[in-house]
């Protein structure tokens, strides 16, 4: 069975996440969403609400599964038996960001990273961006799937 970890906060999950979910998806039997956890990292919205969020978005899509890890995840890889990272990838400076990290997962646990290049209309976006808009009440419908609309 191939299968694939797309790890991240996904504080929340938006459409370019969505695009790279989707876009992933024929590549691989079984493609797990992994919220990172990390406790010193405040985020808006709680863990079962990012959970929910995605869950709720990929309800009729058997292949994807969404679990929470804590860690190094490399080794959350090991423990799920999956053999790919998936990342995403907007710009250059993702690329520059992502490779050494790839590189060392690689070292680390022998997975393979893929890297998949979002779409144009979405490479705009990200979490950041979509919690700076929500926190001073502008239209973030654009930049979110339905289940987030809150």
């Amino acid at each position: 069975m191939k299968r694939a970890v797309f790890p991240g906060t996904f504080d929340p999950i938006t459409l370019g996440h969505v695009d790279i979910i989707l876009r992933a998806l024929p590549l691989f039997d079984e493609l797990i969403i992994a919220i990172g956890v990390n406790a010193d990292k405040k985020t808006m919205f709680s863990l079962q609400e990012r959970v929910n969020f995605i869950e709720e978005t990929f309800k009729d899509e058997a292949k994807v599964k969404v679990k929470s890890y804590t860690g190094l995840t490399a080794k959350y890889c090991i423990s799920e038996e999956a053999q790919f990272i998936v990342r995403g990838l907007r710009n250059t400076t993702d690329l520059n960001y992502e490779q050494p990290i790839a590189q060392t997962n690689y070292k680390m646990a022998k997975v393979e990273t893929i890297f998949l290049i979002c779409a144009p209309e979405v490479s705009n976006i990200s979490s950041t961006i979509v919690r700076d808009v929500m926190r001073n009440a502008g239209d973030y419908t654009y930049l979110v799937p339905s289940s987030v609309r809150i």
